[in-house]
């Protein structure tokens, strides 16, 4: 290699060095400090692009699943509705087997009538305000549901739940004028009652059906949202054992880079002492 006082080749080469491992040490450090192996595009753009893709999935399944919880509370309001008439009506079946019987007398019967006439007033209270968010779901009058609980725009990602079908007031029952005042009566009034309890229970096996399928629905959310963001960490992720280890190496070839070209500044020097000897 000539010795020359205008350009110095080595220093020249051991700058370069180390402004590569400068910028190695800088990534290694960014890479450290955030947790992430794509900090900006120019990391891995194609990798940055498919990051972002699934992360915006990951996010709109976490409110699919939000959306399938609340679904699940309307739901559970109903069910909870329902199955206080099915106890109201079990109790007012109870009362109408005892005035059926000559074992009580007219008062005792009349008793039984009065308390019969409150509980079906109970059932149609409950009938009409039980409500989610304002809207009824146990008289007649509510909608037709629609929760979407997938990311996709598509009917395979929504629900469907139709509670306007769904009324259990005393009149839609058939239990809104029975009496128990004669024993001929109460008997009458079994029949009505039954037929009470069966129209009751279809709308409950609706509404327990669906509550197994969004509980289905919610599993399978969580299910899918791991699979992506196990994708997402895998490519968005930083390896620390590995970013530590280029970190420290790093390191050391700067300093090793400064004590070369430390001693590739001195190349000049030797050229000048040659010319002054």
């Amino acid at each position: 290699m000539a010795l020359s006082l205008l350009t110095n080749l080595p220093a020249l080469n051991a700058k370069r060095h180390l402004a590569d491992n400068a910028i190695t040490f800088e990534t290694a450090a960014e890479r450290l400090a955030s947790g992430k192996r794509i900090n900006k595009a120019s990391d891995d753009a194609a990798g940055m692009a498919i990051s972002y893709s699934l992360e915006s999935k990951i996010r709109s399944m976490q409110q699919a699943s939000r959306n399938a919880r609340d679904a699940l509370s309307l739901i559970q309001v109903a069910e909870g509705g329902m199955n206080e008439v099915g106890n109201i009506l079990i109790r007012i079946r109870e009362l109408a087997i005892q005035a059926a019987s000559d074992s009580v007398g007219d008062a005792e019967r009349a008793m039984l009538h009065l308390e019969a006439t409150q509980l079906g007033d109970e059932v149609n209270r409950i009938a009409n305000s039980t409500k989610y968010l304002g809207t009824n779901l146990l008289n007649g009058t509510s909608k037709d549901f629609t929760f979407q609980v997938g990311i996709e725009n598509d009917e395979f990602n929504r629900l469907h739940y139709s509670s306007a079908v769904v009324d259990i007031r005393p009149s839609t029952l058939g239990i809104d004028d029975l009496s128990f005042e004669t024993t001929s009566d109460a008997q009458d009034s079994l029949s009505s009652i039954d037929s009470a309890i069966l129209r009751l229970h279809i709308p409950r096996a609706e509404v327990g059906a669906i509550q197994s399928r969004i509980q289905a629905t919610i599993g399978h959310l969580a299910n899918y949202e791991e699979s992506l963001t196990a994708a997402n960490s895998r490519i968005r992720d930083a390896d620390l054992a590995s970013e530590a280890t280029k970190y420290v190496q790093a390191q050391i070839q700067q300093k090793a880079a400064v004590a070369v070209l430390s001693q590739a500044n001195q190349v000049p020097v030797l050229a000048y002492k040659l010319i002054e000897g």
